[in-house]
């Protein structure tokens, strides 16, 4: 009964299927992905259906980042259209073979609206970027929920690890300070990886954009 944790996806998925691959997820298994599923790489739409069949054979936890937010906020206004499309959208429209939104289907547009500001354990708490230490989860302002960068804040009241993304680790390596782990190691670079963190253990697996693997502990910073 593994609890997993997946960083930035941000339309690479053969780096997530190398991973999904390599640890077998199962129906014992709860995921939760950190959010930036779409934008700046290629297959954004192949991201997206297949974090939908994850999500029928474990418990997927899928959060919303940033770029969902966008992608929600383009169809609502033409200036939410041109910001997204600013931001990597066109990258994500392209991975529909489209033009405009409405190539996008009913059912991705579902997944992206049913998307999860935060998540909670007994132990740790999940966010795409950030929480304020001294507000609780469900007091938290969107920015500080999707945008907000990663930094050594101070640890949360709640006496919880955050776990987050948002925050690109350029060195390929998750940045781990004891009270909070950020697990977006850049993988839209070409020198980047994508990560998933074994919760309980601290045991993490990346690939990168080819689907080479490798893995290794969290080190406390």
């Amino acid at each position: 009964m593994g609890l997993y944790a997946i960083g930035d996806i941000h339309g690479y998925h053969q780096p997530l299927d190398a991973l999904a691959q390599k640890l077998a997820f199962n129906s014992n298994d709860t995921i939760v992905t950190i959010g930036d599923y779409v934008d700046r790489g290629p297959q954004s739409k192949q991201v997206i259906d297949f974090l939908i069949s994850l999500s029928k054979r474990s418990n997927l936890i899928p959060l919303r980042g940033n770029h969902e937010v966008m992608m929600l906020q383009a169809r609502e206004s033409l200036t939410g259209y041109k910001d997204w499309l600013a931001c990597g959208g066109m990258e994500t429209l392209e991975s529909y073979l489209s033009e405009n939104l409405q190539g996008i289907s009913n059912e991705h547009w579902e997944f992206l609206s049913d998307t999860l500001p935060y998540y909670e354990t007994e132990k740790n708490f999940f966010v795409h970027a950030n929480a304020y230490a001294d507000h609780l989860l469900d007091e938290q302002p969107d920015y500080m929920l999707y945008w907000e960068k990663f930094d050594y804040q101070p640890p949360h009241r709640s006496g919880k690890r955050m776990i987050c993304g948002h925050t690109p680790q350029k060195n390929g390596v998750p940045l781990d300070i004891g009270h909070a782990v950020c697990l977006d190691t850049w993988v839209y670079n070409p020198a980047g990886w994508l990560t998933c963190l074994d919760v309980n253990t601290g045991a993490y697996w990346q690939a990168n954009q080819e689907g080479k693997l490798r893995e290794a502990m969290l080190e406390t910073a």
